[in-house]
């Protein structure tokens, strides 16, 4: 009898011991697949893979269940399972998922995988967008961790974008790789593209004049539109919010022929509700009606080359000023307002040459025109640019690749200020630059793992001369691609034209005084970047952390403090510093929790004379966050925000009452998304929760902005002023949207 118990006992044992689910995780070209994760939904119940990619899971469950098997650059794959106690075997071959790891271009000029770039690449999804939805591009990055879009005057509500504290002309934005928005455009670029038609957006922190030329210095920011063959039939967009804003987006695919594709986009936006919380007698957020048109075909060619061309049209009607400001009063000085007509157009696209190498032929050409009035200040300007690029890139062997590229830029720029006088100062003279240029970049595999890219380019600007940009850039990563680690370091230069670049010179009553002749700007920066991928049972985690270091030589800043009446613009006799540290965290768990986080701790200084300054609005520190949840029934909830500390504001001298510093701010949003079916949604919430706006006193002197009180002895009288600027004065708002697909 008891040597049936002890029977009994093993033969139970040995069951247990035998409820498996065993095999082999491969990917398609039959490579093991190391520390890919298994588990069974729903459960507490999983393991990895082993070197050779094989694994075990025990399991003592009855019923119906569902297997997970994932890995890092892999899709994940699900399958059903029916646990009765038996032994199963499941061989799994997981396919590459360029989803996971995008394809970006913006780093190498080359399409390549994220993971693969040694240049560090910061991709965002139409799908990131539309957490926060905003009318324009220049909003929607407010929640990328080191981006900070800054706006440069309280009556006008122009900006531009900062990237890890550099002010905005220095960083590049491109459409589709083309650089279509710089100079006179700076501070409208990113206002009226249709965001129906963004597939994804592309950061590159840090100088990338290698490839891009001057203007790219603090990093670019390339958007990439939709392919028409990858587009939705119609895509709509429209949404309203409690201020009175109106923005409408559109994105139609049409068929031309057997051989043309084209997309269409629309965007209009509409605002025009005067509101004065703060009491100022200005208008709290400027009046705009804006409208858009974008259109892209691609052609399809027998060899399949690429041959692609777009355009784009942008009239832009916006004023701000007194409340009671109209029309008629446009350049008197009667009652004060800054109002800005805009006509814009742009042309760009690709033809891929046909022949048996890889050489792209890329142009562009765009023309702003822009009839304005500050107060009684009439600011009339033209600029025409015109690109055109070469690109020959071949593979010299398995492990080296060559890029090589001849550029030209022709910029020509006219306006009714002193900047374009002669010399004696009696006779325009519109200002002409010819920018051409050749650039070598040479990307050497050394290993699997490791990649060097050498890069090199060389401009001779017929103003300035000859101007020479290195890179260097090095990639390692660990077998399973976990982790990555890159190394940059790299020179830039930046050729300023400061009534294109910066309104603040040309709003309020300060007179603007340029001393000496400009010289270009150049800069010496280097970059440390690591990234940790982590996959558990029910997460995924992606840690990006980066430290940067860009040191300025004849750095040209507006000088709002050595005289209170002036901007003065020079030179720096010194050197300027930019330099911290960032980190990004994406989580995604299978509950569908989705967290976004960033914060970016920098020093951005001015050195002159030995003192040591912070620069004028650039903040310490920044925080950026988005956290979403999908429930059941396609409802989901984003919470959206970010946090400032405080920046150095430019003062009108001892007298100025306003506070030498911003507060510490936040900005937060909150939004419910329903999806009804696979072509339509509506979804609203409220902006600026904590109805965060700067203090009331941000205008200096409103009540006079002619001046007229101002007593001409006094030279530390006030003056009117509205370029004390960090943050909108527009308060808490609900919104209410809908969006219609159709695929």
């Amino acid at each position: 009898m008891k040597n049936h118990i002890i029977l009994v006992f093993i033969l139970i044992s040995t069951l247990g011991i035998g409820q498996n689910i065993r095999g082999k995780i491969t990917s398609k070209n039959g490579d093991a697949i190391p520390f890919a994760n298994i588990y069974i939904k729903n459960t507490k119940l999983g393991t990895t893979s082993t070197e050779d990619g094989s694994y075990q899971l025990n399991y003592s469950l009855n019923g119906s269940y569902t297997l997970v098997v994932s890995s890092i650059g892999f899709k994940t794959k699900t399958f059903p399972l029916v646990l009765n106690g038996n032994n199963l075997t499941r061989n799994v071959v997981l396919e590459d998922d360029n989803t996971l790891d995008e394809i970006v271009v913006s780093g190498t000029l080359r399409p390549v995988s994220k993971t693969a770039s040694p240049v560090p690449v910061e991709v965002y999804s139409k799908t990131f967008f539309k957490k926060n939805p905003t009318p324009s591009v220049f909003e929607s990055l407010q929640n990328v961790n080191g981006i900070r879009p800054q706006l440069n005057c309280n009556v006008c509500n122009t900006g531009d974008i900062h990237i890890n504290g550099l002010e905005g002309p220095y960083t590049f934005v491109l459409i589709d790789g083309m650089p279509i928005v710089s100079g006179l455009s700076t501070v409208y670029g990113l206002t009226g593209i249709p965001q129906a038609l963004i597939e994804r957006v592309e950061v590159v922190k840090g100088p990338a004049s290698t490839l891009y030329g001057s203007e790219a210095v603090g990093g670019i920011i390339n958007i990439i539109t939709k392919k028409p063959t990858n587009a939705p039939k119609l895509s709509t967009d429209v949404f309203a919010s409690s201020w009175g804003e109106v923005n409408t987006d559109i994105g139609l695919r049409y068929q031309i022929s057997e051989k043309a594709e084209g997309l269409l986009g629309v965007n209009y936006f509409n605002f025009q509700n005067r509101v004065d919380n703060n009491n100022d007698n200005f208008t709290d957020l400027t009046l705009q009606n804006r409208i858009s048109i974008f259109n892209k075909i691609n052609f399809k060619r027998k060899s399949n080359k690429v041959f692609t061309i777009a355009g784009r049209y942008v009239y832009e009607d916006r004023w701000g000023g007194e409340l009671d400001w109209e029309r008629k009063f446009r350049g008197s000085n009667i009652v004060y307002g800054e109002s800005i007509y805009t006509n814009r157009w742009e042309t760009f696209g690709t033809y891929q040459l046909p022949t048996t190498e890889n050489i792209n032929f890329q142009f562009s050409a765009n023309g702003h025109y822009q009839d304005s009035f500050y107060g009684t200040d009439a600011y009339d300007a033209t600029q025409l640019i015109g690109f055109a690029q070469l690109v020959y890139d071949t593979k010299i062997n398995a492990t080296q690749d060559l890029l090589v590229g001849l550029a030209y830029r022709y910029t020509y720029y006219d306006d009714n200020t002193f900047a374009t006088l002669d010399e004696t100062g009696t006779f325009n003279q519109p200002s002409k630059i010819h920018l051409p240029g050749i650039f070598i970049q040479d990307e050497i595999s050394i290993s699997d793992r490791k990649k060097l890219l050498l890069g090199v380019r060389w401009d001779y600007n017929s103003v300035h001369g000859n101007i020479v940009s290195p890179r260097i850039n090095y990639k390692w990563s660990s077998r399973d691609k976990s982790n990555i680690f890159r190394i940059s370091a790299g020179n830039g230069f930046r050729v300023a034209n400061v009534f294109t670049e910066d309104h603040a010179a040309l709003t309020g009553a300060r007179k603007v005084e340029f001393d000496g002749n400009l010289d270009p700007e150049t800069s010496w920066n280097a970059n440390i970047n690591f990234v940790k991928k982590i996959n558990t049972a029910n997460s995924f985690i992606t840690l990006d952390a980066s430290a940067f270091y860009t040191y300025f030589n004849n750095r040209i800043l507006p000088d709002y403090e050595t005289d209170p009446n002036k901007i003065i613009y020079a030179n720096l006799e010194g050197f300027s510093v930019s330099k911290g540290v960032s980190l990004n965290a994406d989580i995604l768990f299978t509950n569908g929790l989705a967290i976004n986080a960033g914060a970016t701790l920098m020093d951005v200084s001015v050195t002159e004379n030995n003192i040591k300054r912070r620069q004028l609005l650039t903040e310490s520190f920044s925080g950026v966050w988005s956290v979403s949840y999908r429930f059941a029934k396609d409802f989901t909830i984003d919470y959206t925000g970010n946090l400032y500390g405080p920046m150095r504001l430019p003062l009108l001298g001892p007298k100025d009452d306003r506070a030498e510093f911003s507060p510490w701010f936040s900005i937060q949003n909150i939004q419910l998304t329903k999806k009804f079916t696979n072509s339509w949604e509506i979804y609203g919430g409220v902006k600026n929760l904590l109805n965060f706006t700067p203090a009331a006193n941000s205008i200096s002197r409103p009540f006079d902005p002619f001046d007229e009180q101002v007593d001409p002895n006094d030279p530390d009288a006030l003056t009117f002023d509205p370029s004390y600027v960090y943050a909108s004065n527009q308060g808490i708002r609900a919104f209410l949207g809908v969006r219609f697909t159709l695929f």
